[in-house]
């Protein structure tokens, strides 16, 4: 990535947030803030847990739209096996494990899930568990858990991010790793824009939204640079 391409980009979506039209994706601070307020990996009832830690007032397309159900379907999963489910979450929130063999770990789980799911509604015409295609649920799950870690993950808009910050390398697939690290350089060249973080926190709601330190505001970024800027 070219830091002259950063800076500028960074300089741009900074007029952006002065504008009203920054308001559009803050529904993810507010989905962060209810998972961070929900979310209890022993908790007795698990599914009851999940489906109350993924909420929002304002939208749900995080994880319900047209051909995207994965909320739907980890909770037909927990209804089947609750605690194979909260073994999954477990290890993919381990933070002393490799982040990639986690995330793989975690399609394998759901893989294994879909499969018994099949099993026992054979006239079922689920195919897709919606965690394995990319990593944008997967990326939620983490974003949620560790606000201060992780972001989440759009692969075409990723793509078109590197291009715009002049990266020799695009990758062909998704890579869960590359973009970690990528996010992680990012938000150090947010952290060191005072201007920029008063402008973003001025936006939020603290009565709605999550306030702590939290990686969204580069996915907020990268998803302007990819289809706003």
């Amino acid at each position: 990535m070219q830091l002259k391409q950063i800076q500028y980009q960074l300089s741009v979506y900074k007029d952006f947030i002065k504008s009203s039209k920054s308001i559009a994706r803050l529904h993810a601070w507010e989905s962060q803030r209810i998972f961070q307020s929900n979310w209890e990996i022993e908790a007795k009832d698990f599914g009851e847990m999940y489906d109350r830690s993924l909420d929002n007032a304002q939208t749900r397309r995080l994880w319900k739209r047209e051909n995207y159900e994965p909320k739907r379907l980890m909770l037909d999963f927990i209804a089947l096996e609750p605690e194979m489910v909260r073994q999954a979450f477990q290890d993919l929130f381990n933070e002393e494990k490799d982040i990639e063999a986690r995330v793989d770990r975690f399609v394998f789980y759901c893989d294994e899930l879909l499969n018994a799911y099949k099993e026992k509604y054979p006239l079922s015409v689920e195919n897709n568990h919606y965690h394995g295609d990319n990593y944008a649920m997967i990326s939620l799950y983490l974003a949620f858990r560790y606000p201060n870690i992780y972001t989440l993950y759009d692969h075409d808009a990723f793509i078109i991010l590197l291009q715009k910050l002049g990266s020799p390398d695009i990758p062909k697939a998704a890579d869960f790793g590359r973009f970690c690290k990528v996010m992680r350089t990012l938000y150090n060249f947010i952290q060191k824009d005072p201007e920029l973080l008063y402008l973003h926190h001025k936006r939020l709601d603290p009565r709605r939204h999550f306030m702590e330190e939290s990686l969204l505001v580069v996915w907020d970024f990268y998803q302007f640079c990819a289809y706003s800027a």
